[in-house]
């Protein structure tokens, strides 16, 4: 597997560490309900939660697809995830959510 892995057009973060056990991190539905509203990018909404880097890596990636959320709101999980990325080795291409999907010249 390689070291680094490319996001979704919409956004960029390059692996830098996998899963403690190597399984996926997918959360189900009462393991997400389980978590505080500050686990996620998106508290209000409970969208994106940021549990490990590979939720940071999906979140980036989904930042876009996110519905309902004023710039401020963008603003604030943009922090959460940043915050999160720093916390699980994820380095983030952009340094604004502004810049999601944009193509680097």
């Amino acid at each position: 597997m390689p070291n680094s892995k490319q996001g979704s057009a919409s956004g960029s973060a390059k692996k830098s560490s996998n899963t403690a056990s190597g399984q996926s991190s997918r959360l189900n539905t009462a393991e997400k309900d389980e978590l505080p509203d500050t686990s996620f990018a998106f508290p209000n909404e409970r969208k994106e939660p940021l549990m490990n880097a590979e939720h940071v890596r999906n979140a980036i990636a989904r930042f876009d697809q996110v519905e309902g959320v004023t710039d401020a709101e963008r603003d604030r999980a943009w922090k959460r995830i940043t915050d999160a990325a720093k916390k699980f080795d994820v380095t983030i291409s952009e340094s604004s959510w502004h810049e999601l999907g944009k193509k680097k010249s």
